[in-house]
């Protein structure tokens, strides 16, 4: 027997048009590429959105097309959001901070009919759009009088606001199959070219449900959230579609995200949560250091994209009371994987034994799962000891790329993350290195995580990156890198003597090289494939 429930298709278009109804006096506040802060309503947003909608279909747009976008956190990108998915077409985050070449593939590969960016990424369209075929229109997110008035594009190139204004807001947005495509986002390619990770209308409603749980993201119609991880990459986390679906504020903050620049949005707009990766808010944290400042609004934080160290959990809980929530996640898995949400017998646990805790990347909400394995395939136990390579499956998982030759990925339906983890009793999942950064000295495994966060405790250190270095003996070792803090004395052998006592002997590393700074990837991750290139020889050379 069928039950007797209505049937209604989970699409983007769908948190649109519950914004507008339940929440339409909502605030979106956005610091615009122009200099200037703009403030709209939802509603406002609900109407030109549609107006975009009907742009697209006057641009030959069909569903299935995928609309590329080269832009900042701001409201005109959140329009597009909604306008391209809800008309189904899908929408193409493009990450500004690829190389020219990689971006060329993208661009090609996706086969995007018309791409939309902001004024600041004018160059780097100029530079890529000679690369490609397609696409043909090109359209600047801004208004007339901010148009540029010479460009070197050969391809149409259109006003955003022109062609809002040219539209009307009577636009029905059309019943989609819910398992049709959305958006796509490429991996970063940090080896090889990046891979299309093409998200559902399905797939993307139910990652908001679960991202905007209390034991997830907690998000609420009382909420002022501040988006500072980018639209550009892997939907901001999800962020504006979860605002969407709850009703918060948003506070969208353009390209300037220095640390001075988010302290005074933050402060102005009253936020209480916000998003982003460690290498942000070690900039935001030694800015309100510096002028002995506070936050008077903020609640908590989400830290993702790299491990947190306890030093940037105890700077933000104990100095400023804003707690840290650490997250995980891939862009092929929308990308929340797991949350650190204490269970209610860990709420009571010592100061120090939280601390470890939130260094873990926490556990899986409803709808995702996982589980570690060795070399053999076989599950490893849930112990807090035992590591091994990390699977996962879920709604929001991907299970194969976009327009990929290569087989299918996953493992008995379950996902490599390439990430190396340990799980404990309460299923708080903590990686200990991704598979091609571990460190194999003498045959046995030597987390690089786990030193890094070590380093960081160090009241003298602003970055710690550890490589696994080859050695004559050990086959590897581990090699810490160093960013020190301006005007500090430390040298090697303090640092290393800092280790004594705070892990096992043999894991401590040989060396200590300080360096002026660390290569960041487009997501702001340390792109130790370089490091590794730049000092993989240092004991054989040594």
């Amino acid at each position: 027997m069928q039950g007797l429930m209505m049937q209604q298709p989970l699409l983007v278009a769908s948190l649109l048009t519950h914004a507008e109804r339940h929440h339409g006096e909502q605030e979106i506040v956005s610091r615009r590429v122009e200099g200037d802060i703009h403030r709209y309503r939802y509603r406002d947003f609900a109407q030109r959105a549609r107006r975009m909608a009907n742009a697209l279909a006057g641009l030959g747009i069909e569903p299935g097309e995928r609309v590329g976008t080269l832009a900042w956190n701001g409201y005109r990108h959140m329009e597009l959001y909604f306008a391209v998915s809800g008309s189904g077409s899908v929408l193409h985050t493009l990450n500004p901070r690829l190389h020219v070449d990689q971006l060329a593939y993208i661009i090609e590969h996706a086969e995007d009919r018309v791409v939309f960016f902001d004024l600041t990424f004018l160059p780097l369209i100029e530079s890529v759009a000679p690369r490609v075929r397609s696409p043909k229109v090109f359209v600047a997110m801004t208004d007339r009088a901010h148009m540029p008035r010479d460009h070197g594009l050969s391809a149409t190139l259109l006003c955003y606001e022109d062609i809002v204004d040219g539209h009307s807001d009577a636009f029905d947005w059309p019943l989609l199959d819910e398992n049709s495509a959305s958006s796509l986002c490429y991996t970063s390619g940090t080896t090889g070219n990046p891979k299309g990770v093409l998200y559902s209308h399905r797939s993307t409603l139910l990652h908001t449900y679960a991202a905007a749980l209390p034991d997830s993201l907690n998000c609420s119609a009382r909420d002022v959230i501040l988006p500072v991880v980018p639209m550009f990459h892997v939907n901001a986390w999800g962020l504006p579609y979860i605002a969407c679906m709850v009703g918060a504020k948003l506070v969208f903050p353009g390209p300037a995200l220095d640390g001075k620049s988010l302290h005074e949005l933050i402060e102005n707009e009253q936020v209480t949560l916000s998003a982003g990766v460690p290498t942000v808010w070690q900039g935001l944290l030694a800015h309100v250091d510096a002028i002995t400042g506070s936050f008077s609004s903020m609640k908590r934080t989400i830290i993702g994209g790299a491990p947190c160290p306890t030093a940037m959990t105890t700077a933000f809980q104990a100095r400023y009371g804003i707690d840290v929530v650490h997250a995980w996640g891939m862009t092929e898995l929308s990308p929340v994987g797991t949350i650190c949400s204490f269970k209610a017998h860990q709420v009571s646990l010592p100061v120090v034994e939280r601390y470890a805790l939130q260094a873990k990347q926490g556990r899986p909400v409803f709808g995702m799962d996982m589980k570690i394995v060795d070399l053999e395939g076989e599950a490893l136990p849930w112990d807090g000891a035992a590591t091994g390579d990390l699977l996962v499956r879920g709604h929001w998982v991907t299970r194969e790329y976009f327009g990929s030759d290569d087989a299918p990925p996953l493992r008995d339906g379950w996902f490599p993350t390439g990430d190396v983890a340990r799980i404990d009793p309460d299923g708080f999942m903590q990686i200990t290195d991704r598979s091609k950064d571990v460190i194999k000295s003498g045959g046995e495994w030597i987390s690089s995580t786990d030193i890094e966060n070590i380093a960081y405790l160090h009241p003298e250190v602003t970055t710690a990156v550890c490589i696994a270095a080859r050695h004559p003996k050990w086959d590897e070792r581990p090699l810490l890198l160093i960013v020190k803090k301006p005007g500090s004395a430390l040298v090697p052998n303090e640092l290393l003597t800092f280790f004594d006592g705070r892990l096992a002997k043999w894991w401590k590393p040989d060396a200590v090289v300080f360096v002026d700074s660390v290569p960041l990837g487009a997501t702001g991750k340390v792109l130790k494939n370089r490091l590794r290139d730049q000092f993989g020889d240092y004991y054989l050379s040594a």
